[in-house]
């Protein structure tokens, strides 16, 4: 008979011991539990008759018809949680630890595979990850103007020794309406990438500096988690105040080997926000190949959204600080010296 364990020890056994997620493959592509492997017991098709059966005859016509789908894939499921096993164990979830997990654990125990279940399935998993981000004592948000080198010098915060959550590196996106290109991986749903932030969060202590970018609400098609979104927007906010040539030169390096269809796009999908002028100007200056007017055009525009941004946040908890490009190699050095002695 398989083991259950809770969230924290399956988690913990999650380090050395292989995952399986038996739901269905829509659920799995919704979210899952990082680094799980998706052995559905039903397809999409098949988990929508079952669970419509259910409703309309009650659960042991449900059960039967789930048996008949079952019965032909029972040596497939077996065979394949012979070859992920390790050290003769697996990890199995279901939505909510009922009878889908417990059945492939059944299966895979009559095969001599030792198998431990999680109480409560992934609804106890995202119910501890919201609670874990409540958790999450200090962060120090990194802001400033689009150029100013965010995320550029929190990887440098980071090589100093620092605990660092880079949110665009985990969404797949930039932030802007540039900011999927480049990227090689579509962006995660929202709820899986709350899954990958956990992840990233089980690397740090909880009650040290978690420095991380100022964003909004949104970054690209994912939306943060309310109460992680919650904390950022009240946190220490450290603002970078850089050179406007030091931004421009930095997004022309950044932006200007794309394609000029690319690049057009992207203004394409702010030309509301621009008006019409605007957005025509910086197409042309595009079309030119004087990057820098477009990049000041686009500017104009995410300067006054950022700066609306800026205004909701509590005064009291912005600190300015004065970079000079020519000294960006000690960027890192200088912000992280600047909250120790300003923001604690």
């Amino acid at each position: 008979m398989s083991t259950i364990l809770s969230i924290s020890d399956f988690l913990k056994k999650s380090e050395h011991i292989p995952i399986i997620d038996v739901r269905s493959p829509a659920e799995f592509e919704a979210g899952h539990i990082v680094g799980a492997i998706n052995l559905p017991i039903f397809s999409n098709e098949e988990r929508a008759k079952v669970g419509t059966l259910y409703k309309q005859k009650g659960k042991n016509e449900a059960v039967i018809l789930g048996l008949e789908i079952v019965g032909t894939k029972l040596a497939e499921f077996s065979r394949t949680a012979l070859s992920v096993a390790k050290q003769n164990q697996l990890l199995v979830y279901c939505w909510r630890g009922g009878m889908r997990s417990a059945s492939m654990a059944w299966l895979f125990e009559k095969v001599g595979i030792e198998t431990f279940t999680l109480y409560g399935g992934y609804k106890t998993y995202r119910n501890h990850i919201i609670e874990t981000f409540d958790k999450i004592k200090k962060l120090v948000v990194l802001g400033g103007y689009t150029g100013s080198g965010k995320t550029e010098i929190l990887e440098e915060i980071k090589e100093c020794g620092e605990q660092v959550l880079n949110l665009e590196q985990i969404a797949h996106h930039k932030g802007s309406t540039f900011g999927a290109l480049g990227e090689l991986e579509n962006q995660p749903s929202s709820e899986h990438f709350a899954n990958l932030l956990f992840h990233e969060l089980q690397k740090f202590d909880l009650h040290k500096p978690i420095w991380v970018e100022d964003e909004s609400k949104r970054i690209g098609t994912i939306h943060l988690p309310d109460n992680f979104f919650e904390n950022l927007r009240t946190s220490f906010l450290i603002k970078l105040n850089v050179e406007l040539n030091y931004r421009i030169e930095r997004l022309i390096n950044d932006y200007g080997n794309f394609k000029k269809t690319e690049l057009i796009n992207a203004i394409h999908r702010i030309s509301k926000r621009l008006g019409d002028k605007n957005s025509n100007l910086a197409i042309e200056a595009i079309n030119s190949g004087n990057l820098a007017d477009a990049v000041v055009i686009s500017l104009n525009y995410y300067d006054k959204t950022y700066g609306f941004g800026l205004s909701k946040r509590n005064a009291e908890f912005i600190k300015e600080i004065q970079l000079i490009s020519k000294e960006k190699e000690n960027f890192a050095k200088q912000i992280i010296q600047f909250y120790y002695k300003e923001c604690l």
